[in-house]
């Protein structure tokens, strides 16, 4: 008897009556703001240790993390899964997908070079500008301008290239150190041999002009690299088109790349663009 006039005095409350609860659940909820979670702090924190520090192995997350193994092992894993870290040697670096959202976004984050800048450089040369950034043993395109359709197309599909595949890759390969270009070198697969061959014939020649150059499927690549003021190289920008209307070009479209990432090189910059 209690019990069903329990309920019939609930179906009979006034509806200002029986929301006023969950109302001033979300009203507190809202005056202690947002809460931490653990499992997005470890998530985020892998991330963060990753970009600060490229090439992290499992035990060095493990302790960075504070984390049981199985726990770090687990969040490692999802994000090898969905993109946001890859590993190579048994290191970890940060994966494409970061890069993907950056492109897609249609900005540039990086600082040095703006959306602008690549337009301009795309406006003088007439053929599409690619900006790219390395990441681990690979080359990311990040923003692009222009209307190669085949190599925008290309650039999204495969977002992640080797060094040795691409004119941007070889050209920030050519200026890492001795030993860290060796070491990337040996890393390479059999398969790779002849793409080693090829970088080895044309390195002296990628040190005396600055510019890397590349030819794929009826494509021709110009490439050079971005510096920020320490002179440290950061980034690559390549110029791309129909190898009929580019290749002949070569001389006038380098002197043209080298004097705008020149200008670039020069700037004083904060650290992120504004989005």
């Amino acid at each position: 008897m209690h019990k069903g006039l329990s309920m019939a005095g609930k179906q009979n409350r006034p509806p200002a009556a029986r929301t006023k609860a969950p109302r001033a659940r979300a009203a507190s909820a809202k005056q202690q703001g947002p809460r931490r979670h653990r499992t997005i702090d470890r998530v985020t924190l892998i991330l963060e240790e990753v970009v600060y520090n490229p090439g992290m192995t499992f035990a060095e997350l493990v302790r960075a993390l504070n984390a049981p193994k199985s726990s770090v092992y687990g969040f490692i894993s999802g994000l090898l899964a969905s993109g946001w870290l890859y590993q190579e040697q048994n290191r970890f670096y940060l994966g494409p997908a970061v890069y993907g959202l950056t492109l897609a976004s249609g900005h540039i984050r990086a600082g040095l070079v703006t959306h602008e800048d690549l337009l301009s450089l795309q406006e003088k040369t007439g053929v599409a500008a690619f900006l790219g950034v390395r990441a681990g043993d690979h080359l990311i395109y990040i923003a692009e301008a222009g209307g190669d359709h085949v190599a925008g197309f290309e650039a999204r599909s495969n977002i992640r290239r080797t060094l040795l595949i691409t004119a941007g890759g070889k050209a920030l390969l050519a200026e890492q150190p001795a030993a860290e270009r060796e070491s990337y070198l040996r890393r390479r697969t059999p398969e790779e041999s002849e793409l080693i061959d090829r970088f080895l014939e044309e390195f002296e020649d990628i040190c005396t002009t600055r510019i890397a150059t590349n030819a794929h499927r009826g494509r021709f690549a110009i490439a050079t690299t971005v510096h920020n003021q320490s002179g440290a190289p950061v980034a690559s920008i390549t110029l791309v088109g129909p190898t009929s209307a580019v290749q002949p070009r070569l001389k006038k479209l380098s002197q043209i790349l080298l004097r705008h990432v020149d200008e670039w090189s020069k700037r004083s910059i904060s650290p992120r663009e504004a989005i």
